[in-house]
């Protein structure tokens, strides 16, 4: 009875480290990074595709040439992490943005989405002159602004609002 069982318990194990094996190899091998040639043939099927042509098509319209034009606007002061003055227009973001908390802002005449991780700009009012600093501006077909990630935000001279950057890399 006990040969049985060690048996049993022997095959339980060498079964499981075959698994255990073939799941790494599986990560190993999904982990690795493209070459540009395959990401060069990513991005050709994916601009074929239903979503690739509906991106290509909003990018032409007047709607994405305006949300275009307003990250252009941006680029510098957001490459030199420069500040920017802006003024809050609206306290909420356009229906179904699943961005967390942000406000609306114009910047330069320009409306902008300034998106934060959660809530942490408490106070802000409409017409409120805040200073912003970011290290990106983005943008989405769902939008119809550019959308701001917020890294600093101050409101006369106090800082309302600063990313916590993580420690250890990513």
């Amino acid at each position: 009875m006990k040969k049985i069982i060690y048996g049993l318990l022997l095959s339980l194990v060498v079964v499981s480290g075959l698994v255990y094996a073939n799941r790494n190899l599986k990560t190993e091998l999904s982990n690795k990074p493209l070459t540009v040639a395959e990401r060069k043939a990513a991005l050709k099927k994916w601009k074929g595709s239903k979503d690739g042509i509906a991106f290509t098509n909003w990018k032409a319209s007047p709607a994405g040439q305006n949300v275009l034009s307003g990250v252009r606007n941006l680029r510098k002061s957001v490459t030199d992490f420069t500040a920017m003055e802006g003024v809050v227009t609206s306290l909420t973001l356009p229906a179904g943005s699943r961005l967390g908390f942000g406000v609306l802002v114009q910047i330069k005449g320009v409306d902008y989405i300034l998106a934060f991780g959660s809530d942490q700009v408490a106070g802000l009012q409409v017409n409120d002159k805040i200073v912003i600093k970011s290290h990106s501006v983005s943008f989405a077909p769902k939008y119809a602004y550019p959308i701001i990630a917020g890294d600093y935000v101050a409101r006369g001279g106090k800082v309302l609002y600063k990313r916590v950057v993580r420690k250890g890399g990513c």
